[in-house]
């Protein structure tokens, strides 16, 4: 099962993406800007999320069709 980002290109553990838009945090008030750089992702067991930490907000999944492999 390969999990690819919003390009087809395959996305592996410890990745960095970026975000190609602005997205809304649930339960804060955080958004996250376009452009956002994303350190080390960690991939589940769904291929449509990957797991990461962005500077304001710890434990985010974020679905793969927002990222692009940086």
């Amino acid at each position: 099962m390969d999990v690819t980002d919003s390009n087809g290109a395959v996305l592996k553990d410890g990745d960095s993406v970026t975000l190609i838009k602005d997205l809304k945090v649930r339960g804060t008030s955080v958004t996250l800007k376009r452009g956002t750089r994303v350190k080390a992702i960690r991939l589940t067991d769904d291929p449509d999320e990957v797991e990461c930490s962005v500077d304001k907000v710890k434990g985010l999944v974020l679905r793969t069709e927002f990222l692009k492999k940086a």
